[in-house]
């Protein structure tokens, strides 16, 4: 198999993909397709086989000073600044368009480059990023003010009232297991509110986000409204956090990492959001359906190759259903198919990289080294073509006889790793559930209305399912409690991030 080939049975969108991969691709600054300052490139392999699929800039300090330069002429420029609301809407909505027409060709250069299976790729990655634009470009004639009553000094008539005015150039730096749909969680909200962006991809999964650069571009968006930096995050990314003219940083990425963007963004007090890890609990009561929950256990953990900050990670079901629970659970990881992202066929692709692989292993090797036993997976998949030997997967892993002083139990493992435990008293679920720095999300199974709202109220987390896991929508705030993060993303929420409130006092004396 050739390094860039791609699989005939998608015609035209392969055709498309196999284009875009033919020739080193380059940065998007101030509207022109550059390379890094210094020449310098990387390569973007395929996590199916381990081969180059092309190579991308190596983008550094000078990169992001030249798109931050960019971002402060367009934002300043009437061609970006002096639009009207509905005509930003309409742009925005132009973009989703253009999203939703190149939705096959961006689905198969997602699973080419992320590994994920190409239908997650279409329904999930390509569909929230449409959906959000969408949602988002209702929100600029929307942003308004108020009018206050307020109580100045005796004799004085004041009218007071507040605008919402964009904060200015916005550093975006995106994760690789959502890639697209992580940079348009970020590109709505900042384009709606009127801002200009410098984008930078994870290094491991740029294409896409330079595909949809292309796209912008092709919607109407002026000259240095959105750029795009590829490169390492601690180069690239770094020079976005520190930079004293980027007014707000909104990151998604490991905790250690976003520790280290807050630090950063100290120098000029620039706005920070942070969307961070976790190590979510999955609880079961006593009364839910096991086939039910298993199906939905299985999800939550294995979803995206368990490449998720809100995998269902840590499985905790009452011991009356245990037993029924865990078997049906070990029973649907073994029905996963196990291939490349591009094979339609495929449930669960490879993990990212060589080194996330690794990163996993390491994780199951301490997981049977403290004492828990591997009821499932642990190792490569069988029966993968040979193709794919250099390939970066791991079979679907279910682990059981943990305990929560286990490194499996407490780190994020970011991987298809499930950890199984039995629960009989309520308090001590809760606890548990709770012992954890983070704070992402929960699930929670059972046809109890009054149990289910007593443990959601009482787990730490920024989301919490009842009978359903990992749904999201633009219109819904989501984010963190504890280390998973600050602020929220989506939703009318996510407005205030990149937005200032400007109070305004006019004497009519």
């Amino acid at each position: 198999m050739p390094n860039n080939a791609v699989p005939n049975s998608t015609s035209h969108a392969a055709e498309r993909v196999r284009g875009f991969l033919a020739s080193p691709r380059t940065m998007l600054i101030g509207g022109r397709w550059v390379p890094a300052a210094s020449g310098e490139t990387f390569e973007s392999l395929d996590p199916a086989t381990g081969r180059v699929l092309t190579t991308v800039p190596a983008g550094g300090a000078p990169d992001v000073d030249r798109a931050v330069a960019a971002a402060e002429r367009a934002f300043d420029d009437p061609a970006w600044r002096d639009l009207t609301p509905l005509e930003r809407g309409r742009m925005l909505d132009r973009l989703a368009d253009l999203i939703e027409e190149n939705a096959d060709e961006l689905a198969l250069l997602e699973a080419q480059d992320n590994g994920k299976p190409v239908a997650v790729a279409r329904m999930v990655d390509v569909g929230a990023s449409v959906k959000l634009f969408r949602y988002f470009a209702g929100w600029p004639s929307k942003l308004e003010g108020s009018t206050i009553p307020v109580s100045p000094r005796a004799g004085m008539r004041v009218l007071n009232y507040t605008v919402h005015e964009p904060v200015g150039v916005v550093g975006a730096i995106v994760p690789w297991n959502f890639p697209m749909s992580m940079a348009c969680w970020k590109l709505a909200p900042a384009l709606a509110a009127g801002n200009t962006v410098v984008l930078k991809p994870a290094e491991e999964t740029s294409l896409s986000t330079l595909r949809l650069g292309e796209l912008v571009a092709e919607a109407g968006f002026p000259d240095g409204v959105v750029n795009i930096v590829t490169g390492y995050g601690r180069v690239a990314g770094q020079a976005i956090a520190d930079h004293g003219r980027i007014a707000k940083v909104a990151f998604t990425g490991s905790t250690e990492v976003g520790r280290t963007v807050a630090r950063a963004a100290t120098g000029n007090l620039k706005k920070v959001t942070l969307e961070l890890g976790g190590k979510s609990p999955n609880i079961v009561l006593p009364d839910a359906d096991p086939e039910l929950v298993a199906r939905g256990a299985a999800d939550a953990i294995f979803f995206n190759q368990g490449q998720v900050c809100t995998a269902g990670s840590r499985l905790y079901v009452h011991e009356k259903i245990y037993d029924d629970v865990l078997a049906a659970v070990v029973e649907r990881a073994k029905s996963i198919v196990v291939g490349p992202g591009t094979d339609p066929a495929t449930q669960m692709g490879p993990l990212v990289s060589a080194r996330q692989r690794d990163r996993v292993a390491g994780y199951v090797r301490s997981g049977t080294e403290e004492g828990g036993r591997i009821a499932v997976g642990g190792g490569r998949p069988d029966g993968l073509d040979s193709a794919y030997d250099d390939g970066y997967f791991l079979a679907p892993t279910v682990f059981e006889d943990t305990d929560h002083g286990m490194r499996v139990v407490q780190e994020e493992i970011f991987g298809p790793v499930l950890v199984a435990m039995n629960w009989r008293d309520e308090d001590d679920l809760v606890a548990k559930a709770n012992d954890t720095p983070y704070g992402l999300s929960a699930g929670v199974w059972t046809n109890d209305v009054r149990a289910a709202h007593r443990i959601a109220g009482a787990i730490k987390a920024g989301t919490v399912w009842v009978n359903c896991y990992n749904l999201t929508d633009p219109a819904s705030p989501f984010g963190g409690f504890k280390q998973s993060g600050w602020g929220r993303e989506m939703g009318r929420e996510v407005l205030g991030n990149y937005t200032e409130t400007k109070s305004v006092w006019v004497n009519l004396t």
